[in-house]
């Protein structure tokens, strides 16, 4: 299992759902950066389970524990190795799913890759847990991206029908992203936000789930970060972004709908500023041309699928009776992981920025 990304600035992941603690390795960070713990702290709290009645109740403080890497307050150069440990796992309900694989999960998949012995409770290391460790170095890298003026920020555009409003992709400011990420429910219209949230609870108590849409911005980028092709800014953060459990799409800026428009309105003209500095006019390009930064805000929507772990009875399959069976999940689980996801997608756009800075 290779659980590894980045080329300068490059992060490892390990652990499991229910294993003794999960982690990140993050290797390439520059010296000397001043990393503020209890902003990396409070960034975690966005993603941690139990706080909210839309999340999972597992109860777990993700306080990451450092290993090395830090030197007063510092990074010194060395690896830095966080760890955070699993403290209130419930094992015992997932005893029957290494027979009855759960609809939508990777059970099935990875009894057969790994031959079964893989580690299968609460998901292993294809669980959603495993994005603690990447809110730890998203966070981390998004300190360092702050002195450099690049600000990244998310926010829920979409449950299921219920939509928010866009960030505006032409005018959008730190201040815009802040005041959204620092909402308890991270919308920008507060009545979408509490339409959504009944709708969550609505699914819950039925025993569904709901799945939906984040948007996320970084402003500040300088012109010429992303390199040709496999390394293009669009390609970069798709590689991360696709590494978080449940996302099923991925656009920029305009993404599917630029093909509803003619050329002459999708491209975006170009334009000195009062100051002197090229911008476009529009920015349906979503600040990425020819996979490299134009210097305008940049712009992604995420789709992520309805949490697969219900409570109804699904059709499954007995991988030891050869038969077909039924499963019912137990346990602890998100009827919608969208709001616990968007921290995870802002650490994995600042970890992509942040490689892609020091690439160029």
């Amino acid at each position: 299992m290779s659980s590894k990304f980045g080329h300068r600035i490059q992060i490892s992941v390990f652990g499991q759902s229910h294993s003794q603690a999960i982690g990140v390795v993050i290797d390439g960070l520059p010296a000397g950066e001043r990393i503020d713990l209890d902003q990396v702290q409070a960034f975690m709290k966005r993603r941690a389970p139990g706080r909210h009645p839309y999340a999972t109740p597992r109860k777990e403080t993700d306080t990451p524990e450092i290993l090395s890497g830090l030197f007063e307050g510092r990074t010194c150069g060395a690896p830095l190795c966080a760890v955070i440990h699993n403290t209130n796992a419930h094992s015992k309900d997932y005893s029957n799913l290494i027979k009855t694989p759960r609809p939508g999960h990777a059970d099935y998949t990875a009894a057969i890759k790994y031959h079964g012995f893989q580690d299968y409770r609460g998901g292993g290391h294809f669980s959603g847990r495993l994005t603690a460790p990447l809110c730890f170095a998203g966070a981390v890298c998004m300190q360092i991206l702050a002195r450099k003026g690049i600000q990244i920020g998310a926010h829920i555009l979409s449950i299921k029908q219920v939509r928010d409003l866009s960030f505006d992709a032409i005018h959008m400011t730190a201040k815009d992203l802040q005041a959204v990420t620092s909402k308890e429910f991270p919308t920008l219209d507060d009545e979408a936000g509490r339409k959504m949230q009944k709708l969550i609870e609505d699914v819950r108590l039925v025993q569904d789930s709901v799945g939906g849409v984040i948007e996320a911005a970084a402003v500040g980028l300088p012109v010429g970060l992303g390199e040709p092709m496999f390394d293009g800014l669009e390609s970069h953060l798709a590689s991360i972004l696709y590494a978080i459990p449940a996302v099923k799409g991925l656009e920029f800026g305009n993404g599917f709908g630029a093909t509803m428009l003619y050329g002459s309105e999708n491209n975006d003209p170009f334009y000195y500023d009062e100051n002197g500095m090229i911008k476009t006019k529009t920015n349906h390009h979503g600040g990425s041309l020819g996979g490299i930064s134009s210097g305008m805000p940049l712009t992604l929507r995420v789709a992520f699928k309805p949490t697969p772990s219900i409570s109804q009875e699904q059709q499954t399959v007995g991988l030891e009776s050869g038969k077909n069976e039924t499963v019912r999940v137990i346990g602890r689980h998100d009827p919608c992981i969208v709001p616990r996801a968007v921290p995870c997608v802002e650490a994995a756009v600042a970890v992509a920025l942040l490689d892609l800075y020091e690439m160029k």
